[in-house]
Formats: C-alpha cells, sequence, structure tokens
C-alpha cells in the first residue's frame, strides 16, 4: 500500500523503507522463531522477532545506524553523543565506529557492567552521570559543548524511530497473517516506528505495548493525554526505565492499541521460560512483551490468532540473573 506523509509524526512508511534501504548492508535481518509450549500458554500461535541476534545485542542497531548513516560528511566529522542504560549506547557506539567517527556516551552509574564494557570495547568514551533523564540530558549538553558532536538520543528522534520501523518491515513481509504485535515500551522509540509501519501496512493490525508496572509512565501518559515524568529507576527491566517524548507521546497515544502492564515477577518467570524452553537468552525487557503473549490479558483476547512478540535484545548481565 502506498504510504502518505503523516505531518503529526516523527515518521512515515515511506521514511521507514527509505531506512530499510539505508541500513540493509549494515544490519543483521534477524528470525522469527516459534515454541509450541509458549504457544499453549497462550493459546495461539506467536512468531518471535529475534532482535537478541541483531548487532550490538539488539534492535537498537537499526535505529543507531540510521541516524548515524544520515548526517552529512560535515556533522559527522564532529562525532556523535547520547545517554542511554546500554543498548542504544552500544549501538550508537557500533554504528559510528562503522562509519569512522568518535561517539562520547552518557552512561547511568548503575548501567549494568557487560554493558559499559561492551559500549568501550566499540571505541566510544563514557561519561557517567546520576541515574536520572534530567541527569542524563544535562551531562550529554556538556560533552556536546565540549566535543562538538551530534546529539543522537536514544528514542526520541526522527530518524532513530524509522530505523526501528524496521523490525515491522521484516516481520510482517515473513508474517503476514499477524493479527497483533506486542511490543515492549520505554522511551517508545520502537514500538513508534512498528506501529507506523504496521498500520500503513495492515490497518487492522493491533498493536499491545508491553510495561513493566514499575515503570508504568506511557500507560498513565496514554491515560491522561499528557506526558508523565519517568518512575524511579527500579525495574529489572533497565532498558524501559526511559519516559516518552515529544514525537514519540503522540504516536503511542493514537496508533498504539493498548499498553499493559507486567509485575516483576513475571519478568523474571518468563526470562527464565524463554531461557529454558526456547533456549534464548533474552534480557529482562524482552521477557516483558513475552509475560503479555502469556498471560491473563492476552489469553482473554478473541480476535488474536496469530502475534509477533519482538524479543527486542540480549544483553544480560549474568552476574545478576533475576531468577538466580
Amino acid at each position: 500500500m502506498t504510504s502518505t506523509a503523516t505531518p503529526a509524526y516523527a515518521t512515515d512508511l515511506d521514511s521507514i523503507r527509505a531506512a530499510q534501504r539505508r541500513i540493509d548492508p549494515f544490519i543483521r535481518r534477524t528470525p522469527v522463531l516459534t515454541s509450541a509450549t509458549l504457544d499453549a500458554m497462550s493459546g495461539r500461535r506467536l512468531w518471535f522477532k529475534c532482535e537478541l541476534f541483531q548487532r550490538t545485542g539488539s534492535f537498537k542497531f537499526r535505529g543507531a545506524t540510521n541516524a548515524v548513516r544520515m548526517l552529512d560528511d560535515a556533522a559527522a566529522a564532529g562525532g556523535v553523543v547520547t545517554h542511554s542504560s546500554g543498548n542504544h549506547a552500544q549501538a550508537l557506539a557500533l554504528a559510528a565506529k562503522m562509519r569512522g567517527i568518535p561517539a562520547h556516551v552518557v552512561m547511568p552509574s548503575i548501567s549494568a557492567e557487560i554493558k559499559k564494557a561492551a559500549v568501550r570495547g566499540y571505541g566510544a568514551s563514557i561519561v557517567e552521570c546520576d541515574p536520572t533523564i534530567a541527569a542524563r540530558e544535562a551531562t550529554a549538553a556538556r560533552v556536546i559543548a565540549e566535543t562538538g558532536g551530534t546529539m543522537i538520543p536514544p528514542y526520541n528522534h526522527p530518524d532513530v524511530i524509522a530505523g526501528q520501523g524496521t523490525v515491522a518491515l521484516e516481520l510482517l513481509d515473513e508474517c503476514p497473517q499477524l493479527d497483533a504485535i506486542v511490543v515492549p515500551l520505554g522511551g517508545g522509540g520502537m514500538i513508534s516506528g512498528i506501529a507506523i509501519a504496521a498500520k500503513a501496512l495492515k490497518p487492522s493490525i493491533r498493536i499491545i505495548g508491553a510495561e513493566p508496572e514499575l515503570a508504568g509512565d506511557a500507560a498513565l501518559s496514554k491515560r491522561t493525554g499528557s506526558i508523565q515524568p519517568q518512575m524511579p529507576p527500579v525495574t529489572i527491566a533497565d532498558g524501559l526505565r526511559g519516559t516518552l517524548g515529544p514525537l514519540t507521546f503522540p504516536i503511542v497515544r493514537d496508533l498504539v492499541d493498548e499498553i499493559v502492564l507486567v509485575s516483576e515477577a513475571d519478568i523474571a518467570a518468563h526470562m527464565r521460560l524463554v531461557w529454558e524452553r526456547m533456549k534464548l537468552t533474552i534480557e529482562p525487557s524482552a521477557a516483558v512483551g513475552v509475560a503479555v503473549a502469556c498471560g491473563d490479558w492476552m489469553r482473554k483476547q478473541k480476535d488474536h490468532a496469530d502475534v509477533g512478540v519482538v524479543l527486542c535484545g540480549g544483553n544480560v548481565d549474568l552476574s545478576s540473573l533475576p531468577f538466580a
């Protein structure tokens, strides 16, 4: 179907398709896997889009690569700057390295050591800060002033959103029969790109956000009609601790059909379930989507025979497994 521009949103289907062409030489087309055990638990057919096999271990490499490749040569020469709890940091570090430009990453001091090590391993420099959105933004502004780099935020950026939307293009190309897609939800970059692409390709499809109860600001934002502040960073799903931004909020408000909240116990239990039954080392953020797909809310749905589930990443700190 032919897309039309939607000025109210940060991107559209044409931009997402252009992003797919732009990043195709650099990313992996990740597999879609199934599990009879999880199908039985859910009462429907589940199709797991395995972004844990993406380069740097998460979907974030798509958006970071698109944003880096969109920079003109003059801007690229100054390098890139971001703030991230880990997965976007790794993604931007590698995307910058592959273009041959410097990357400076502001990371909360509580970020997993395995993620810090990975960021350094990809050649980026790290500046630590307090674990709040305000501290991240202030520190990033200082680094930009010092380096002249271009800010590439984790999710609230049109090129990042477009890059993440390529997940939906691949998933629906392989599984056009899907009735719904379950997407882990933090800052909203991935679910925004997926919602725009999926709704343009198949207007009847439902987009379901999966969010930790202890970081449920997106659900509250959708319910109240305005962006709600970040909750304290206590959920084990550390990749979902961000809050919606001015670009992602309108998309989540308008195109995400439901946001389902998940307890910490359910996150840990479904992370373990996927490890044991599917042999996939997903991270807690990915388990949030699995918990929705296999949980009470989904079992009550009568019209979702085929459901896509985005396993968003697999960067796990093995020293602090939630089910150990």
